[in-house]
């Protein structure tokens, strides 16, 4: 019994990592995950016994409480003041007591850079979820097909329609050479220097930022090198003593804004040919919480 009740324990992770990709938010996808192992205590006992693999029932029942967050996000978007933007991660750090936070169950990759999560954004919830189990976690439609309450065909079709719209996005820069655009970009903000930032800036870049309501931002995106140079020299005016920091975001090369030793920004950027054409920057304290740790 023990080493059966350690085998469902040990299926957190993953289900946190799928979570995290389907919903681009921590306390969701904790809550996600915390509800499927209720549902799975909640079975009567000789339920539960007759259940092959529970770490694949674990995965469909986390798949669909995803699927129903996903589908009643759009409302709830509509009542977000400002752009909503995914939660942001840190790299995970080396503690002493050896305990992991939540973010720090997140496997740092591809999928989980911003540019990708914000395209992950533009799916709709059924193609978001076969395109996640089955292309970043290699599930079988035939298992996303219980998720998803359709058949394995039309999973496939779903996945195929994600892809597709994951595939009209350029391909990211290197690590090298985004950490080195960023590099320039930071140099350039702190010396105040209007033209370095616009040389480093694409004249067609946006700049997107989420503070919930909760903070001062921008409530649109700023679009076009130019301006987006102008409201950083804005910011760096309006808050002396800030500190910008070279940190990695969802595994990307990225910066931090700290002010009085506390993270007011943290901010994801997507470089091509050495120039920034996107800028993430994520305000709301409330999606802040692992960077203050």
């Amino acid at each position: 019994m023990g080493s059966a009740q350690d085998g469902i324990a040990g299926e957190r992770r993953q289900l946190l990592n799928i979570a995290y990709r389907l919903l681009g938010s921590l306390a969701e996808s904790e809550d996600a995950v915390q509800e499927a192992y209720a549902r799975w205590y909640a079975l009567p006992g000789g339920r539960r016994d007759e259940i092959v693999s529970p770490g694949a029932w674990l995965t469909t029942v986390t798949g669909r409480i995803c699927l129903d967050v996903l589908g009643s996000a759009r409302a709830r978007r509509e009542r977000y003041v400002g752009a909503w933007l995914p939660e942001p991660l840190p790299d995970r750090p080396q503690r002493e007591n050896g305990q992991e936070s939540l973010a720090d169950q997140i496997v740092l990759d591809e999928s989980v850079a911003m540019a990708f999560l914000v395209v992950l954004e533009s799916m709709t919830p059924a193609e978001r979820v076969a395109f996640v189990l089955h292309d970043v976690f290699r599930y079988p439609f035939a298992e996303i097909a219980g998720v998803l309450g359709r058949t394995p065909a039309a999973c496939k079709q779903l996945a195929a329609s994600a892809r597709r719209r994951v595939g009209a996005t350029p391909a990211p820069a290197t690590a090298t050479g985004q950490a080195d655009t960023i590099r320039r970009l930071k140099k350039a903000w702190e010396d105040k220097d209007v033209a370095a930032l616009v040389s480093v800036l694409d004249p067609a870049a946006v700049m997107t930022a989420d503070g919930g309501g909760l903070v001062g931002t921008v409530l649109r995106p700023v679009e076009g090198g130019a301006q987006i140079a102008q409201y950083m020299l804005a910011i760096a005016d309006k808050a002396p003593g800030m500190e910008l920091l070279e940190r990695s975001v969802n595994g990307v090369p990225g910066l931090v804004a700290r002010r009085d030793g506390v993270v007011m920004t943290v901010a994801s950027f997507d470089v091509a040919d050495g120039r920034v054409t996107r800028i993430w920057a994520v305000r709301n304290p409330e999606k802040l919480g692992p960077w203050g740790l």
